[in-house]
């Protein structure tokens, strides 16, 4: 398999739950149903920081110098753009606590299904900052929306890297299907979490057709 055949199956795959991953419900289950900037906005702080902890904590333990190098990378991203997200607020502190897809992620060790669960990571986040960019377009805020924009611009760049570790680490047919079941259980642990903060609130998460 291929870096972008890889990348074409997870989202095939993943169809569905990506969809509705990057619908405006999601905005809405992160923040437990208030709709307001800031509430949005400490949401995104907290997936941020928490995201850039648990790449972090990869980079310290792992073997392989080229994904000690990617995790690395990414963390320090995830670190500026928690960093980003908490100039608009006032002396707000991110929460620590690891749910659904990070939770997820920091259960695992092995270099493959590491690589595999941050291009998971990453095509699930692309979704969010889609929601978020546009809530602050909606909120008539286009300097906020600049900023989810341009944190949407550097998951390019991740996504470009994961795809390049992917291809360095997988060695056969079996590292690639270790790695993609990893990208889609990453991706089906945050939805799972969506669904149940929806539901937890009484709200249908499957789109009304």
């Amino acid at each position: 398999m291929t870096p972008s055949e890889f990348l074409d199956a997870v989202r095939d795959d993943n169809e569905t739950a990506l969809s509705r991953l990057g619908s405006s419900k999601s905005l809405y289950a992160a923040t437990g149903g208030e709709m307001d900037a800031d509430p949005v906005l400490e949401a995104a702080a907290d997936a941020e920081h928490v995201a850039a902890q648990t790449f972090h904590a990869w980079a310290a333990d792992e073997t392989d110098d080229e994904a000690t190098v990617v995790f690395e990378t990414t963390a320090t991203e995830e670190d500026e753009h928690a960093d980003a997200v908490l100039a608009k607020l006032d002396d707000y502190q991110p929460d620590d606590d690891a749910t659904g897809m990070q939770a997820y992620l920091r259960g695992l060790d092995d270099t493959v299904e590491r690589a595999g669960a941050l291009l998971g990571r990453i095509l699930a986040t692309e979704k969010s900052k889609e929601q978020l960019t546009g809530f602050f377009v909606g909120q008539a805020d286009p300097q906020t929306a600049s900023v989810f924009r341009d944190l949407k611009g550097d998951l390019d760049d991740q996504r470009e890297r994961a795809l390049e570790l992917l291809d360095d680490v997988c060695e056969d047919d079996e590292d690639w299907q270790t790695a993609k079941d990893a990208a889609d259980a990453a991706i089906q642990a945050a939805y799972d979490e969506y669904t149940e903060q929806l539901e937890s609130m009484g709200v249908n998460p499957k789109p009304v057709c």
